[in-house]
């Protein structure tokens, strides 16, 4: 499908994966919709790319919120494309240090906001694509964002690995379920990238990190998801997968 004149909607479009996307899309002439928490960046990324984007603050687990981000994506003509970026993490092991029970609670919220959020956004999206007439063949395309610890979680991502290999198990459902309504589903699973989450740490740390993926032997670069995310877009075959973007790594335990 090709985004120019289309309208599109990226979650957790404020920073990181999100905010590169934001700007791949806009690049290639889609408006966009940037749907990130009222306290992001949003506003000020949105107000960078002027007329090409606006921000709506949403929370991904509320339905009125998310209402109301695609009633703003609509109001620029169909909605035509979703990337969903917008995830925390948070770890909890399954029995602590000092010997207590992980938390529940935690667990409950991270998997709530990862993968009961990606269920939301792509419920209520998929309704509004359902109304869409084809373009290129599609109504619609979903690109969701698991992680390689989707496969590898390491000690103390037990709620995030979960969550995002929930994701993972979602898609091709997702995929085969919207298929007789002419919308693509798939997910990109990155490796480790140089987002804000990971600016946080020491440099020995992200280097240490970058050494560990085999080939190119550093941290991916948000840019680089943004093109497989509208590569996945463009291309009509491409559905019901999960893509690593991993530079060949596999997580060890810790």
């Amino acid at each position: 499908m090709n985004v120019e004149g289309t309208s599109c909607v990226v979650t957790g479009g404020a920073s990181g994966l999100g905010l590169a996307t934001v700007h791949a899309l806009a690049d290639h002439g889609a408006h966009v919709v940037i749907a990130d928490l009222p306290g992001s960046d949003g506003a000020a990324a949105a107000a960078a790319l002027g007329d090409a984007a606006e921000f709506v603050p949403a929370d991904v687990t509320s339905t009125e919120d998310m209402n109301a981000v695609f009633d703003a994506a609509e109001a620029h003509g169909p909605l035509r494309a979703v990337v969903h970026c917008a995830g925390r993490g948070g770890p909890v092991r399954v029995v602590e240090r000092d010997g207590s029970p992980g938390s529940l609670e935690k667990y409950a919220d991270v998997v709530n906001v990862n993968l009961v959020g990606s269920f939301n956004v792509l419920r209520l999206a998929a309704a509004r694509m359902a109304a869409n007439d084809p373009l290129d063949g599609d109504r619609g395309v979903f690109v969701l964002t698991a992680s390689v610890a989707a496969f590898e979680g390491q000690i103390g991502q037990i709620p995030y690995a979960s969550s995002k290999a929930g994701i993972v198990g979602m898609t091709i459902v997702a995929a085969r379920d919207l298929s007789r309504r002419a919308i693509r589903v798939c997910t990109i699973a990155p490796g480790t990238f140089d987002t804000p989450l990971l600016a946080r740490l020491p440099d020995e740390v992200k280097d240490s990190l970058a050494a560990t993926v085999p080939h190119p032997s550093r941290l991916g670069r948000p840019e680089e998801y943004a093109k497989l995310a509208l590569h996945i877009i463009d291309n009509a075959v491409l559905n019901g997968e999960t893509i690593r973007l991993d530079g060949a790594i596999r997580m060890a335990p810790r």
